[in-house]
């Protein structure tokens, strides 16, 4: 049978809209990536694009950077590392000076994401010029700019673009074939709706259609129950801290033990964060004079309430320091730090990763980060979830009898003199597990 015009019309309409609704779907992030997200998680504590807070305006950046002699590429330097740009580059150098406080550095952001975020900024309107229209910023109660557009303001427009679009191929389509009918050209399937002629051909190739179907099905729940595994899952959470504290020179070049500025770890559920009067220990000889970190020691300084001025004296104006918590589990979880430090024999590394290499303050490091530790117990679930937890539980040792713990000492007399079958039996691999002595337990963790 002869296939027409406009059953070819027809049939390529169908395979477009599938076409379209398949590349449509499966890769939003792509059609949508903006610099938005990721100016919002990195930058937006201290930047915003059209005023100074914290740190400089972003607007033009770039631009800027260009006209007032930056070298080639020293931005994103920048951006990675600022001091060592500060040190490479005068017109770098000239930036740091901007303000006292410190930039965050974003090792892991690719030229790529730098420059998305960027233009994401440079195509934000200027509020002063937009006027009350604008909808671009509005202040809250603290007086901080807020975006009034939300991150998916631009998504919204390109779903309806993508709607409007196949309404007009549908709506021409059915014109064309509404002709054809009345000049008497048509053929008995240009009398049927889609809906009609989408389930003729399905009970044509029923076979392939069902499995195409069950496939299609299985996808999605799959997706959505990978989905709902991810919920709550924070790794590589890092938010900015009011104090840029390098592990790595503490804990690694200088060798400072964690227990020193953590010294509840041992004696508490929380490791504790320093007080104030910790840092100047050291600090009150060390004031950094001359060095990029200079800014920060002036911080603790302030906070303190102490003029390093001649011999130094503390005037009592004291500022507390804000951290921002990283490490946060649901209120219904119990973690104890001295039971895992003291009784169980946890080094810090093994949930906390290699401090001695850590630039920044602290984050939630992702499992594969901590896998690649020597002497850490390797994992596979997202790090801080409850799976993570059971897993670790499972494969950890436990040293039993030896005269180094009490608590297990106690443990493996109960074991030895009242249930030697189940001695036997938890000694059978060689080794006595956390999960063995009741760490799989649900009153162990949850309140």
């Amino acid at each position: 049978m002869k296939i027409s015009n406009i059953q070819k019309i027809k049939h390529f309409q169908i395979q477009f809209l599938i076409v379209f609704c398949l590349a449509f779907f499966s890769s939003p992030s792509q059609l949508f990536a903006d610099g938005g997200g990721n100016f919002k998680a990195k930058c937006a504590s201290c930047h915003q694009p059209h005023k100074n807070g914290t740190g400089p305006k972003l607007f033009q950046a770039r631009q800027k950077w260009s006209t007032g002699g930056a070298k080639e590429g020293s931005i994103y330097q920048w951006v990675n590392n600022w001091q060592t740009a500060a040190a490479n580059d005068p017109y770098a150098a000239g930036v740091s000076k901007w303000s006292a406080t410190a930039m965050n550095a974003f090792p892991e952001l690719t030229k790529v994401q730098i420059d998305e975020i960027l233009d994401w900024v440079d195509a934000q309107p200027d509020p002063a010029t937009a006027g009350p229209a604008g909808g671009v910023v509005t202040d809250n109660k603290d007086g901080a700019s807020t975006e009034a557009s939300e991150k998916g303001g631009t998504s919204w427009l390109w779903i309806f673009l993508s709607v409007l679009f196949i309404t007009i191929i549908l709506s021409v389509g059915g014109v064309r074939r509404q002709l054809k009918i009345s000049a008497g050209e048509s053929s008995s399937n240009d009398h049927l709706t889609y809906a009609e002629e989408f389930k003729a051909w399905a009970w044509k190739y029923r076979l392939p259609v069902g499995l195409g179907s069950l496939v299609i099905l299985l996808a999605v729940i799959v997706t959505l129950f990978q989905g709902l595994s991810r919920i709550n899952v924070v790794e590589n959470y890092q938010p900015s801290q009011p104090i840029a504290f390098p592990h790595d020179k503490h804990a690694g070049v200088n060798g400072i033990d964690c227990k020193y500025c953590h010294n509840s770890v041992e004696k508490s559920k929380s490791a504790g964060i320093p007080s104030v009067n910790v840092c100047m220990n050291c600090h009150k000889q060390i004031n950094g004079e001359g060095k990029p970190y200079a800014a920060e020691i002036k911080k603790i300084y302030s906070a303190a309430g102490y003029d390093p001025a001649g011999s130094g004296k503390y005037t009592g104006n004291t500022k507390p320091i804000v951290w921002n918590k990283v490490h946060v589990l649901p209120d219904h979880v119990y973690f104890n730090h001295s039971q895992h430090v003291v009784v169980g024999g946890v080094d810090c590394k093994q949930c906390h990763g290699d401090m001695t290499k850590m630039k920044e303050a602290v984050k939630v490091q992702p499992v594969s980060e901590l896998n690649k530790i020597e002497g850490n117990i390797k994992l596979s679930k997202p790090t801080l979830t409850m799976g993570w937890c059971i897993e670790c539980h499972g494969a950890k040792e436990v040293s039993l009898g030896d005269g180094k713990n009490g608590y297990y000492d106690e443990i493996h007399r109960r074991l030895k003199d009242n249930d030697k079958s189940l001695y036997k039996k938890y000694l059978k691999d060689g080794k006595v597990t956390v999960s063995e002595l009741g760490g799989w337990e649900c009153a162990k963790c949850h309140y």
